[in-house]
C-alpha cells in the first residue's frame, strides 16, 4: 500500500464492486456460456434460423449497436441496453413484437440469475464490517450486480448504479449524486476501484479521493496519479 498524497478528512469510503471486492471474470464467462445455451434452446423452440456463429456476445453485437444508434444514452444502463438488444434481435430474427418483449424479459431474468453467482472472498464481509465501524460505506458501480444476491448489501449505506438518468463513471453523475445524498463534500469521499479510467480518473475529476487496486488485472491502466495504491483491498483496514 502506498500513499501518494495527503487525504484530509475522509468520512465516506466508496467501493467499485466488480473486480474490486471480488473477481468478476469467471462469473461473466460462465454467464456467457449459460446464455448461449439458453438462446440455442429458445431458437430451437421458435425454429429460428440463426447465423452460423453461436449466440454469444459477438452474435448480439450488431443488434446492440442498432439499439445505441437509436438511443445513445442507453449505454449508461447495462441492464436496459442488454434487454433492448435482446428485444430488437429477437424481433429481427422473426418473433412477433409482444413475443420478443416477453422472451427478452425472460432472458434477462436468466442472465441476472447467472450474473449474480459471484464468489465473494471469505475475508471481504469481515473487512467491510470492520471498516463500517469507522466510516460510512457505499458502493458506486457501472455494472448490474445485485449486492443483496451476493451478500454484500448489509455493509453499505447506499448502493449507486449507473442508469436511470445517471451516467456511468468516469462521468461525475454517480460521485456527485452520492455526495449530495450523503451530505458530504466530494473530497470527503475516498473511492476505491480497479479501473484507472472509470474509477481513478472519474473520482478525481469529480473532486473525490481515489485508491487504485488492480490485483485482478482487469481495469484500464492509470493515467493520473491515485491518492493511494493498493495491493489488496483489505489493506485499507490496516490504515483506516
Amino acid at each position: 500500500m502506498r500513499f501518494n498524497r495527503r487525504l484530509g478528512a475522509i468520512k465516506v469510503i466508496s467501493f467499485d464492486l466488480d473486480d474490486t471486492l471480488y473477481s468478476n471474470r469467471q462469473v461473466m464467462l460462465n454467464t456467457d456460456q449459460a446464455m448461449q445455451s439458453y438462446f440455442q434452446q429458445l431458437f430451437s423452440q421458435y425454429q429460428v434460423k440463426q447465423a452460423q456463429q453461436p449466440p454469444d456476445h459477438h452474435f448480439w453485437q450488431p443488434y446492440r449497436q442498432q439499439v445505441l444508434t437509436t438511443d445513445p444514452l442507453l449505454i449508461h444502463d447495462v441492464t436496459e441496453v442488454r434487454r433492448a438488444t435482446y428485444q430488437l434481435g429477437l424481433k429481427q430474427l422473426g418473433l412477433a413484437k409482444q413475443c420478443a418483449l416477453t422472451e427478452a424479459d425472460k432472458a434477462m431474468s436468466h442472465f441476472l440469475l447467472h450474473r449474480n453467482q459471484v464468489a465473494v472472498p471469505a475475508e471481504i464481509p469481515e473487512f467491510l464490517a470492520t471498516l463500517s465501524k469507522r466510516y460510512r460505506l457505499i458502493a458506486i458501480s457501472n455494472g448490474n450486480v445485485c449486492t443483496q444476491a451476493i451478500g454484500l448489501a448489509p455493509f453499505f449505506e447506499h448502493i449507486f448504479h449507473a442508469g436511470q438518468g445517471l451516467k456511468q463513471k468516469p462521468a461525475n453523475d454517480l460521485f456527485h449524486h452520492a455526495s449530495n445524498k450523503l451530505n458530504v463534500k466530494p473530497q470527503q469521499i475516498l473511492h476505491v476501484g480497479d479501473c484507472g479510467h472509470a474509477d481513478i480518473f472519474g473520482a478525481q475529476r469529480a473532486g473525490c479521493r481515489s485508491a487504485w487496486l488492480n490485483c485482478y488485472d482487469v481495469g484500464k491502466p492509470i493515467k493520473v496519479l491515485p491518492d493511494i495504491e493498493l495491493n489488496q483491498v483489505t489493506d485499507l483496514a490496516k490504515y483506516f
